[in-house]
């Protein structure tokens, strides 16, 4: 084949594209929400990144190493459409631009970037649904609430 002719525009429809980058306040925790669309069942590599004084931070990463400071503290979890950055204590010193950097393994169209200002006085807490995901009494709640829908099946019969 020449070695001149475009890639094909297929290449193109693989694309990961963020919609939207968002952070809350979860506790003491700061949570960075990075919501894409998934074209592709290619894996999925990601890069959470600080720029504060003009110096980009790598918090979390599967495509560089993240910096020492942020390893202990911050920890990535993955779910449908969602790459969720979790850092703990979250303080004013860790205020500044977070990034989102999202790749497809063999993407022809480069890597999906997003932005958001983080300001600890202007987050919002995070919505009470995912509060009760990652608080351990969500498990005790479910244990208490068994015999309830137990005796709802019951009463159906």
């Amino acid at each position: 084949p020449n070695p001149l002719l475009p890639l094909p525009v297929l290449q193109a429809a693989h694309c990961q594209m963020i919609k939207d980058l968002s952070a809350c306040l979860l506790g003491q925790n700061l949570r960075v929400d990075c919501r894409y669309e998934n074209k592709t069942d290619n894996p999925l590599t990601y890069e959470f990144s600080i720029t504060k004084d003009n110096r980009k931070h790598v918090i979390h990463s599967t495509i560089s190493v993240s910096e020492n400071i942020y390893r202990s503290r911050a920890n990535v979890t993955m779910h449908k459409n969602l790459v969720c950055l979790h850092l703990q204590s979250f303080t004013t010193s860790d205020e500044g631009i977070y990034m989102c950097e999202l790749r497809a393994t063999n993407d022809y169209t480069g890597n999906q970037i997003k932005n958001i200002t983080v300001i600890k006085d202007k987050l919002e807490k995070c919505a009470g649904f995912s509060l009760l995901i990652q608080n351990t009494s969500w498990l005790l709640l479910l244990l208490l609430s068994l015999p309830l829908l137990q005796a709802m099946d019951f009463v159906s019969l």
